[in-house]
């Protein structure tokens, strides 16, 4: 059951305008992977996406928290390859593939899973590209104060209208340094994707560039029955989202130039598609259709360990 208490959201206009709200939006809340495009954009305007002829599959696997699937394995040592770099070079750990059929046939083909594999890998991938690009050191890239870090802090600094000094940073589970902005600041930037003039002269390409990525590789942002990826795939490019870890997500109505962030007050994830999926449709984002083809999505049933259906998830 979705409540105020429960999910904290900002709802707002491309001129900084809060339509709606609920909770603190104003303190600092980590975006977590909502981040990523942000990060890949400071990528692409570094100038070192074009030097290692990154492709706009690649961008969006940098932008994205994969799922571990072939074609995503595939994108990301492509990146590595550009730059000259191998899997080793890598500081976001391993884990399995999200994609629970991509784990079993690595298993099945007695293949250890590894360091590019993890959700993360895509934006480790293009921040060692930005490292590379500016001639810092590879070894330590995730520190906060490594040039490219800087960077990418700086940058998202620049995009999110707020000052530097005024952000939360911490430590992300992949070891990056992760943001925290007031929900307000992330709601506005959001909306912002549907109108880059917004933005400082900098930022207008990039910005567009990784959006237009991520909607028409929307796949290379999640995988195969990934929240994000059915959302964009539904909305048909007319908006672009990305969740983030503990409950956050962000999404940008691109026609309407309008934005929401939320955040899920307990951390846990499966609340976030029926408030998003609600909360767009009663918005106007979503037409019945759409709604319909997130349904699994919007109202996610609940097993027991016998298989059988025994309730859902509810956005009232």
């Amino acid at each position: 059951m979705e409540s105020e208490h429960f999910i904290r959201h900002a709802f707002a206009r491309a001129d900084g305008t809060i339509e709606s709200s609920s909770g603190d939006v104003d303190g600092p809340t980590f975006m977590r992977s909502s981040a990523k495009p942000l990060i890949t954009a400071v990528v692409v305007a570094s100038g070192a996406a074009d030097r290692f002829g990154f492709t706009d599959q690649e961008l969006a696997v940098a932008a994205g928290s994969h799922s571990g699937e072939p074609y995503h394995v595939a994108a990301v040592r492509s990146m590595l390859e550009k730059i000259g770099l191998t899997e080793d070079a890598l500081a976001c750990g391993a884990h399995p593939p999200l994609h629970e059929p991509s784990a079993k046939a690595l298993v099945a083909a007695g293949v250890e899973y590894g360091r590019i594999h993890n959700n993360c890998s895509g934006k480790h991938a293009s921040i060692l590209a930005l490292a590379v690009h500016r001639g810092a050191p590879v070894a330590g890239y995730l520190a906060a104060d490594h040039p490219a870090q800087r960077e990418v802090i700086e940058g998202c600094a620049e995009m999110l209208a707020i000052a530097p000094a005024t952000m939360a940073l911490g430590v992300d589970g992949c070891g990056i340094p992760v943001i925290g902005v007031p929900m307000r600041a992330a709601a506005i930037c959001f909306a912002r994707f549907g109108d880059t003039q917004r933005f400082p002269a900098a930022w207008r390409e990039p910005v567009r560039r990784v959006v237009g990525a991520m909607t028409t590789f929307p796949r290379y942002v999640a995988g195969t029955g990934r929240f994000d990826t059915d959302l964009m795939e539904a909305a048909a490019g007319a908006l672009v989202c990305k969740g983030g870890a503990e409950g956050y997500h962000a999404t940008g109505m691109l026609s309407s130039t309008t934005g929401l962030a939320a955040k899920v007050a307990d951390g846990n994830h499966r609340a976030v598609g029926p408030f998003v999926v609600t909360k767009l449709s009663r918005e106007g984002a979503l037409d019945p259709r759409q709604t319909g083809a997130l349904a699994r999505h919007a109202h996610p049933a609940i097993r027991n360990h016998a298989g059988l259906i025994v309730g859902e998830i509810s956005a009232v």
